[in-house]
């Protein structure tokens, strides 16, 4: 698997433990508000990492990183990828995926083979709008729903989190998301915010009372609701 990116240490993308987080290439969304939009739109444009510089800097820092995010771009759509979380595991570390959920089959395969410690799932919007937020017109939301399932039957420690952007989301799309995830435990909401690599144009945050707001909504269906913001 090439890896494009690497952010060596990290405190908030991995709970409870000290992180580092590997950024893979290519994705099978389109989604306006990406932040990665180099690494889906053309990754050969990335320089790639080398794997013996990164399995290297793993070795030397054991003891201090505790745990790997596996990011993206969408991980899952390698073919490799089991694989390349194995050879992490077998370092000793836990691994986190970061994933869309498009790919159900993958996930399973990753936590019933004991490679995935930790699931962070993306909810992009309620599924009538999975089209207009992701960029994929005749996307198959079943997918979605079979991950959430999976992930609420609770073989793994998990998180569901949605990237709020003014222009997509409203308070109608976060009841109909906290009915669909009312059997979670965890879900985060991250303000959107353009930091330049960004596919699509003039998407702009919501405001801190529209945050408050949706926080408000989903926490009628979900214990734990919080706001994560960088």
């Amino acid at each position: 698997m090439i890896i494009h990116g690497i952010q060596k240490m990290t405190l908030v993308d991995y709970p409870g433990k000290v992180g580092t987080i590997l950024f893979t290439g290519n994705c099978n969304f389109r989604c306006p508000f990406c932040q990665n939009a180099s690494l889906v739109l053309d990754p050969s444009s990335e320089p790639a990492i080398p794997d013996d510089e990164i399995f290297s800097y793993l070795r030397k820092r054991k003891g201090m990183i505790e745990g790997v995010v596996i990011s993206g771009g969408e991980p899952t759509v390698h073919s490799d990828l089991l694989e390349y979380m194995r050879r992490i595991k077998d370092l000793g570390y836990s691994v986190k995926l970061d994933t869309n959920g498009y790919r159900p089959e993958v996930m399973r395969a990753a936590v019933e083979e004991h490679l995935a410690d930790y699931i962070a799932m993306d909810i992009k919007n309620s599924l009538e709008k999975y089209p207009l937020t992701t960029g994929i017109e005749n996307i198959d939301v079943s997918r979605i729903k079979e991950s959430i399932a999976y992930l609420a039957e609770d073989h793994v420690p998990y998180e569901f989190r949605t990237t709020v952007v003014h222009e997509l989301h409203d308070s109608s799309d976060f009841e109909k998301i906290g009915v669909l995830c009312s059997s979670c435990h965890s879900y985060f909401l991250q303000t959107f915010s353009d930091k330049g690599d960004i596919i699509g144009k003039n998407l702009t945050p919501p405001s801190p009372e529209d945050m408050d707001s949706y926080i408000a909504i989903l926490s009628k269906y979900i214990e734990n609701v919080s706001l994560r913001d960088r």
